[in-house]
């Protein structure tokens, strides 16, 4: 496999010691919450990464307000509007407005909506993200907004193939690549199904998560606890780059919260058959329990909502795999049974 399609990342060497759209977004078209109730972008928004940055010493403009201040004035001059304008179209004082386009004072969410809203344009392409960046982002993104997620997906082949990064498994006339990747939560059952499965392909059985602790040096909960979890996220990529390299053949377990990292996803629908191991959520959470092993419900008296919630969050990822496997209310023969059918048929080899 060329070099050209995996990019290496660089990672510490875990020693013995530790490491010390320019149309507007739904959110921006919403209007404002009755007075004295909780508004609902604000009830499920996450904080940005700038909400996270230390606060700049005191008399000092913060960056990100002044980075704001910037892309909103250029927002209101692209518009061809004044700030009096613009301040009674999103229903802001003058003043108000100023403070914000000169990087003054903390502006809040809601405000930053409505002279979103105000200026026809997203929230994202306000605060500023990687596709605001330039024109051409800009327009690909009018091009792909309202798309179907099918169509969104062929979208997404189409660019891999035209940038060399893989597109989809068995694109472009390519034949199927003898390389299975199991995916889903843990308790689906990934680790006994695939070595079922690697035993009667005669290919080798790759626990990603093994790999990952090979190349730190140490086991998963410590790598979090010691360098966090984007260091982890960078330990998953190369252990996961490593085995696509060297196993040609080869039967994947991949960790549970891969598809949290779009990349990492992409490179096993790239480079992999892909399955998903489903089960029901009691089913997760009793096999689990079976292994001795609550991660990361152990601290929570809600395991189940948690688990609930994970898997939720996760299932639209999880979909964009070839296959789908159902492992609840089934034998582990009958199941097996049906994971061996639907990967020999998928890789043309006689059941």
């Amino acid at each position: 496999m060329s070099s050209n399609i995996l990019h290496q990342v660089q990672l510490p060497r875990a020693a013995k010691r530790p490491l010390s759209t320019s149309r507007a977004a739904p959110e921006a078209l919403a209007p404002p919450a009755p007075e004295g109730v909780k508004h609902p972008f604000l009830s499920t928004s996450r904080a940005a990464p700038e909400a996270l940055a230390p606060p700049a010493p005191e008399g000092v403009k913060h960056p990100f307000l002044i980075t704001l201040g910037e892309r909103t004035r250029a927002l209101r001059a692209r518009r061809g509007i004044t700030r009096k304008a613009l301040a009674s179209l999103a229903g802001v004082s003058v003043r108000h407005l100023a403070n914000l386009e000169y990087g003054v004072g903390n502006v809040s969410i809601l405000v930053l909506m409505q002279v979103a809203r105000a200026l026809q344009c997203s929230l994202a392409e306000l605060i500023g993200d990687v596709t605001t960046s330039s024109p051409e982002w800009l327009m690909l993104r009018e091009l792909l907004e309202r798309r179907d997620e099918a169509t969104l997906h062929r979208v997404r082949v189409a660019v891999g193939e035209l940038l060399g990064t893989g597109g989809a498994n068995a694109s472009g006339g390519r034949q199927r690549r003898p390389r299975v990747a199991l995916i889903g939560l843990r308790g689906a059952g990934k680790s006994t199904l695939g070595t079922m499965l690697a035993a009667d392909l005669g290919f080798p059985f790759v626990e990603v998560s093994r790999e990952i602790e090979n190349f730190a040096g140490c086991r998963i909960g410590e790598i979090q606890a010691l360098y966090g979890q984007s260091a982890y996220r960078r330990y998953e990529r190369r252990a996961l780059e490593e085995t696509i390299q060297i196993y040609p053949e080869a039967v994947i377990a991949a960790p549970g919260g891969i598809v949290s990292d779009p990349a990492n996803l992409n490179l096993l629908l790239a480079h992999c058959t892909t399955v998903w191991l489903k089960a029901h959520p009691e089913d997760h959470m009793n096999r689990v329990a079976a292994q001795g092993d609550m991660r990361p419900m152990s601290v929570s008296s809600e395991a189940m909502n948690d688990l609930k919630s994970i898997l939720s969050g996760r299932a639209a990822f999880y979909s964009k795999a070839e296959f789908q496997v159902d492992t609840s209310g089934q034998t582990l023969e009958s199941t097996f049974n049906r994971l061996r059918s639907v990967v020999r048929g998928a890789l043309d080899i006689a059941t």
